[in-house]
């Protein structure tokens, strides 16, 4: 999968501008990367690649093999560091949880197994790029089910907390999406997740917990300063 996240990255770099603004991506990696820190033990992942993609959908993305993908568009419904890192840190339990994964599998069981992954990977195939585009198609960029959203939400509850940022940011998130959509089709980061109260409400209920270890990584001097 870690190879697959690769290829698809690459596919991304190629066709969408990256915005390589000094102060935007170090305030981007500085959010990142805590929570990249607090995931290491779930993704096996030391080193990711933060790209900040000059897109004005509210949109960004975690892949398989350490890749991270931040819209320019989710900063202006983010807009603090504690609602980046509840972003990100949704994103990267995608990875964490294996749902990309899942959907490849899947995938792959209707198309001859690892066999047709590895043409996919490196064969030499003639269909090669049409498997590799449609693996990627259903890995990473088709919407997620709604459970896998909500489990998502959940994980990244608490790495957010693990990384010294303030969980209940998250809730203002939504709230800031919800008033983004302002009644019109929902950004796109929100358009195939579940209902806003809904997602708020299962937040909600599981806040506690993420507080006590977001107020134990404090005391312990966790606290990033990131500021744009």
């Amino acid at each position: 999968m870690s190879a697959l996240g690769a290829q698809a990255f690459q596919q991304m770099k190629s066709a969408t501008p990256t915005d390589s603004e000094p102060a935007l991506n170090s305030y981007v990696r500085c959010v990142a990367q805590p929570i990249t820190e607090a995931a290491r033990e779930g993704t096996g992942v030391k080193d990711w690649e933060i790209v900040v993609f000059k897109d004005d959908t509210a949109n960004a993305f975690a892949l398989p093999g350490g890749k991270i993908g931040v819209h320019t568009g989710i900063l202006k419904v983010a807009k603090t560091a504690d609602q980046l890192a509840a972003v990100l840190g949704h994103e990267v339990g995608h990875v964490i949880a294996k749902h990309g994964a899942e959907r490849v599998s899947q995938s792959l069981a209707a198309q001859g197994g690892l066999a047709a992954l590895d043409a996919a990977l490196g064969g030499q195939s003639a269909g090669r790029e049409q498997l590799l585009s449609g693996l990627i198609q259903v890995g990473f960029l088709l919407p997620f089910s709604r459970t896998q959203e909500s489990e998502a939400d959940l994980i990244g509850l608490d790495l957010m907390a693990k990384a010294g940022f303030n969980p209940r940011e998250s809730v203002g998130l939504w709230q800031n999406m919800a008033a983004e959509a302002g009644g019109k089709s929902p950004p796109e980061w929100l358009s195939t997740h579940p209902a806003n109260q809904a997602r708020i409400d299962n937040l909600q209920k599981h806040m506690p917990q993420a507080v006590v270890t977001f107020n134990q990584v404090k005391s312990n001097g966790r606290s990033p300063h990131c500021s744009r």
